[in-house]
């Protein structure tokens, strides 16, 4: 019980947390901006934004499921921990894709 409770402190405490952490572009992407149509420019810049921070929390909400889904099913600590990071990882994944629909998709493509 005491793991399922730092588990679950754990868990509001990074999504607390996560709103505070900015987000910013790296330069690989600033150049993609600067390389965009004029035009496209502030959606491309949107869309690289708002990729990063539902990747950023799609981590968290995957580690957090992931994590409770190890002490509910009753597994020890080393496969808790597993189960987190597995579920980390398909959340980064999950929420990298779905940023931004399709408009984003179709922004991102035309200007790489």
């Amino acid at each position: 019980m005491r793991i399922a409770k730092l588990a679950a402190g754990l868990a509001a405490l990074t999504l607390m947390v996560e709103p505070a952490i900015a987000v910013t572009l790296s330069s690989k992407d600033r150049a993609r901006v600067a390389r965009a149509a004029p035009g496209d420019r502030d959606d491309v810049r949107y869309c690289l934004l708002k990729r990063k921070k539902d990747a950023r929390k799609g981590t968290v909400i995957g580690a957090a499921g992931g994590a409770g889904a190890g002490v509910i099913a009753g597994g020890s600590v080393g496969e808790t921990l597993l189960a987190g990071a597995a579920g980390a990882v398909a959340g980064n994944l999950i929420g990298k894709g779905q940023a931004g629909g399709d408009a984003c998709d179709r922004v991102l493509k035309r200007n790489p």
